[in-house]
């Protein structure tokens, strides 16, 4: 006899197991050694600095919902300025690589996740359907305290990940 599953359960395994290696590479990626990409802080700063300012906007009519932004963006900086000054930056033959904080990107992925976990219990739980309107675009202040400070960190980091690159080099071409 043969079991078979429901279309829309092999649909949430299969979201579900993109999520978790997401999440895994994203973890891996915020406390292991990396080899400064050229490509990737710009990328970082572009894109959370556009989402940041999306959000920004969006919240202008929500004086809660932009107060969370704005803390959470302040607290985000003052984490990356922190972050920066735990890595461990090394110049080898090789390139230039860096090593995060461990603890600090633990603790910011596990915000992070926590954050998505209760969202999605809150969602499955819920016993009626939750429809979002244009006006509730900005979201919840919760979430975006939380992306707040994840954005302005990303952001805030990259920027010292290319001022160390600007000053290895300067000091290559000053020997």
């Amino acid at each position: 006899m043969a079991i078979s599953a429901h279309p829309s359960l092999l649909a949430s395994l299969g979201v579900a197991a993109l999520i978790v290696w997401r999440l895994y590479s994203r973890i891996r990626r915020m406390v292991g050694r990396q080899k400064l990409s050229n490509v990737r802080p710009w990328f970082t700063i572009l894109l959370f600095t556009w989402l940041l300012g999306m959000l920004l906007f969006a919240s202008l009519s929500h004086p809660d919902h932009l107060a969370a932004m704005t803390g959470g963006v302040a607290l985000g900086i003052g984490l990356g300025v922190y972050g920066h000054r735990l890595t461990t930056f090394e110049q080898t033959p090789a390139g230039l690589f860096y090593t995060p904080s461990a603890h600090l990107g633990i603790a910011l992925s596990l915000l992070f996740i926590g954050r998505i976990v209760y969202r999605l219990v809150q969602f499955y739980l819920s016993s009626s359907p939750l429809v979002w309107t244009p006006n509730d675009v900005s979201g919840s202040s919760l979430t975006l305290l939380i992306f707040g400070i994840l954005a302005a960190y990303y952001v805030t980091y990259a920027i010292g990940l290319l001022r160390w690159r600007y000053g290895v080099r300067l000091n290559n071409t000053a020997a």
